[in-house]
């Protein structure tokens, strides 16, 4: 088996969703790039993800990920314990990573999503250390 890169793309990740799942991969990519278009971007492709922060590293400065699984997308969140959510979408028992399954685009941009997105991202630059 050839070695494959540590990292890589959007593309690369996108690439391994099924046809039915890119559309929505692809609409919540644009939603985080439209709430936070400086963001810093980082490809996992062995991984299956596409992670999205306020610098490099994962754990300490990510904020969210899209994991490409064989039924659906999950949208997932490394503080997600601590975000409201009134509408009840996030799944996980863990002590911080929080995740939603989406299989549709309109699941994946309707109001509830993107407050979410909003409050992870406000957290994690709240968070983060200035320059």
């Amino acid at each position: 088996m050839p070695d494959t890169p540590l990292h890589g793309s959007f593309d690369d990740v996108l690439a391994l969703a099924s046809a039915e799942l890119r559309p929505v991969c692809q609409a919540l990519h644009q939603a985080i790039l439209a709430l936070h278009p400086h963001c810093t971007q980082v490809a996992w492709p062995r991984q299956k993800i596409a992670s999205y922060g306020v610098g490099p590293h994962k754990m300490s400065e990510h904020y969210a990920y899209i994991a490409v699984q064989p039924r659906h997308i999950n949208l997932g969140f490394y503080r997600g314990a601590m975000l409201d959510d009134p509408a009840g979408l996030l799944e996980g028992t863990g002590k911080g990573l929080r995740h939603i399954k989406l299989r549709s685009v309109e699941q994946a941009v309707q109001p509830a999503v993107i407050a979410l997105l909003r409050q992870a991202i406000a957290e994690r630059r709240q968070a983060a250390p200035s320059p």
